[in-house]
């Protein structure tokens, strides 16, 4: 069983800085592409930012020069640094991932998984 688990998020005023981080585990033989997205109420989930295994990163336009994102392979782990947050940047944010599974000593085609979002509010 494979799973992504979310922390860091919470309450920030405007201007201020949040740091998510993103794990995943289980029986994991490689994982591929990572990234956020974010869920505003009412709104669709819409991409942030990603990530390849290689470290080539792509951004929404809305967030770039002031979000970041990283990984750690070796902890298949990605963070997503937010500096100078607005209040339009309040969602839910999920991390999501291509991951191969190794079951039996085989590594499975990849499967696309989903955290279960962490909520991101910033305060005017």
């Amino acid at each position: 069983q494979v799973q992504l688990v979310e922390s860091g998020g919470g309450l920030v005023q405007a201007g201020g800085s949040l740091r998510l981080s993103c794990a995943a585990s289980g029986s994991i033989a490689g994982i591929n592409d990572m990234g956020w997205y974010r869920q505003a109420p009412g709104k669709q989930r819409e991409l942030v930012a990603t990530i390849t295994s290689g470290g080539s990163t792509s951004y929404a336009d809305s967030v770039k020069g002031r979000f970041t994102i990283s990984r750690d392979n070796a902890k298949n782990t990605i963070y997503l640094e937010m500096n100078s947050l607005k209040p339009e940047d309040t969602a839910v944010y999920y991390c999501n991932a291509d991951i191969s599974q190794r079951r039996l000593g085989i590594s499975l085609l990849p499967y696309n998984y989903w955290g279960q979002g962490t909520q991101v509010t910033v305060s005017s």
